[in-house]
């Protein structure tokens, strides 16, 4: 059975992405830190990240997601309107 998906909430839609980025940045975070606890210190000019920043990261992923994403929604429903929104195929289930 097709489907087409003529809308998407974009709040609602923020607001999950954000909590999936976050996690997601998870798995870089945690291996970033580690490294950082393990590194010499370097005495050489370049990017320095200090534990604290690294650990602001998986909250600032989030919140570009939570900005970003609603507007990703918002031009897909723009988009939707002028040439039809995206056709999916779904089925019932069996367990259903």
């Amino acid at each position: 059975m097709a489907k087409k998906l003529n809308r998407i909430a974009p709040w609602q839609a923020g607001k999950l992405f954000a909590v999936i980025y976050f996690i997601f940045s998870l798995f870089f975070v945690i291996p970033m830190e580690l490294l950082a606890l393990l590194a010499p210190v370097r005495a050489a000019p370049g990017p320095h990240f200090s534990p604290a920043v690294i650990i602001l990261f998986p909250f600032l992923y989030a919140l570009a997601a939570l900005l970003l994403v609603p507007l990703g929604c918002w031009i897909y429903n723009l988009a939707a309107k002028l040439v039809g929104g995206l056709e999916v195929a779904v089925a019932d289930s069996a367990d259903a």
